[in-house]
């Protein structure tokens, strides 16, 4: 019994001994190239292996990296087939290169990287860092401090000129192009050629096309930059646009170069049937300083006095909307008060007299509001005839209105003048219907 303990404990081990050993191993390791002093506007690559001692499959996760104060160019996917033997054993792998270019004379810290991958026979993804790094950039000699270097291994700098005709005259137009290429530096760390102004040539500038240089395999060679600006003859005349040059860092030779493109000399002549879309004058107006804080100031006042309204409208927006419900309050009154005045009773007359048969409620209504309480009888004898040949038995209803109309208009002016010299008093508290006798 004790010997079948003993020979199950030891196959317990065998067996969790076995499951450790298969469980593959991964790695990362990081090195900077060269490893010698760099120089701000140098290229340094950090190469990262990531190795097992199985095989991948699938391609490791890489992190980004950041560093205040150089451009990071990060792997491009490519990589190169490596094989070591750490510790005894092999192992294979990738190795990646991140591209850094620094842009000031300091020390720089690579923190550790931690990469993702999943090595054949591996129950899960597996994690592991590259050890921490760092370097120091130091200004080139004849540079000042803060001034920005091109490092290249080798530089080329060519122009093409392309005029639009030949001769030139007013209104044609030449175009500049401009290719840096340059050995062992990044695209992205290239400096933009001064293609300034010229008087009397209106400047366009392209959208430059910057690209990095390889071998086709994927290998970073260096970078080009491909600057462009068309200039527009405004008025005939001599013009010059001026070289351009650019100091660069030789590494080979350790040692400062120069690479310059000629002037550019052309007459145009005199064009008469072209006229300039933007005036000359103005434009040099423009350029100037008086002209600058002129239109300057002129822009702030207009800003000042519309922030002035604006902030009127927001502080006067309450009182300006009590005003606009009470306007709106006194005209509704107006209008009920007017609705329930003798003047406008007296206006819906005419309208019932004409309708078919005639009516006379708006007749009574005038009376009433006129100040006359509910009588009738007062209103004249012409009302009293109407009433009469309204409703006998011989009733002419368009003979009676002929006969009345004529009396119609005085009507109202007469009733105005009695109640002017009648002495206001109270209205009789039983007034009296007045009755009409044939």
């Amino acid at each position: 019994m004790k010997t079948l303990l003993i020979t199950g404990g030891l196959l317990l081990v065998l067996s969790a001994t076995s499951a450790t050993a298969a469980e593959p191993d991964l790695r990362v390791q990081a090195s900077l190239q060269p490893a010698k002093p760099v120089i701000v506007g140098g290229l340094v690559r950090l190469q990262v292996e990531v190795l097992t001692d199985t095989w991948f499959t699938s391609a490791p996760s890489l992190p980004e990296l950041k560093l205040d104060g150089a451009l990071v160019m990060p792997p491009n996917g490519e990589s190169e087939h490596t094989t070591q033997t750490l510790d005894g054993k092999s192992y294979s792998g990738m190795r990646y290169s991140y591209l850094i270019t620094p842009n000031q004379a300091q020390a720089f810290d690579i923190p550790a990287l931690t990469v993702r991958a999943t090595p054949g026979q591996a129950s899960q993804a597996l994690s592991a860092q590259s050890q921490p790094l760092q370097f120091r950039a130091e200004q080139p000699p004849g540079f000042a401090p803060g001034e920005p270097v091109l490092v290249a291994q080798g530089l080329r700098l060519t122009q093409v000129i392309q005029p639009s005709t030949t001769p030139l005259k007013a209104g044609d137009s030449l175009t500049r192009q401009l290719t840096l290429q340059a050995d062992g530096a990044l695209a992205m760390a290239l400096p933009a050629p001064q293609l300034g102004d010229v008087e009397g040539l209106k400047r366009y500038l392209k959208t430059p096309q910057v690209s990095n240089l390889d071998d086709g395999r994927g290998h970073l060679n260096g970078g080009q930059r491909i600057d462009a600006a068309t200039y527009q003859v405004q008025r005939q005349g001599h013009y010059s646009l001026p070289a351009i040059q650019l100091r660069w860092w030789d590494a080979a030779a350790g040692q400062i170069r120069v690479a310059e493109v000629p002037a550019v000399t052309f007459e145009a002549a005199a064009n008469p049937g072209y006229k300039p879309v933007f005036s000359i004058a103005e434009d040099l107006e423009r350029l100037g300083q008086k002209g600058r804080l002129h239109l300057s100031r002129h822009g702030l006042l207009w800003t000042a006095g519309l922030l002035l309204v604006v902030i009127a409208g927001y502080l006067l927006r309450p009182l300006c909307q009590r005003g606009w419900r009470a306007w709106r309050a006194r005209r509704q009154a107006r209008h009920a008060a007017w609705l329930l005045s003798a003047d406008y009773a007296w206006e819906q007359i005419p309208e019932q007299l004409q309708g078919q048969p005639p009516q006379l409620s708006a007749l009574y209504l005038w009376a009433r509001r006129s100040g006359k309480g509910l009588g009738i009888g007062v209103l004249g004898g012409s009302v009293q005839q109407l009433l009469r040949r309204r409703y006998t038995r011989e009733a002419d209803d368009q003979q009676a209105l002929t006969q009345f109309k004529p009396t119609l208009t005085t009507l109202q002016t007469q009733v105005a003048a009695q109640r002017a010299t009648e002495p206001q008093a109270l209205r009789p508290l039983n007034p009296r219907h007045e009755k009409d006798h044939s």
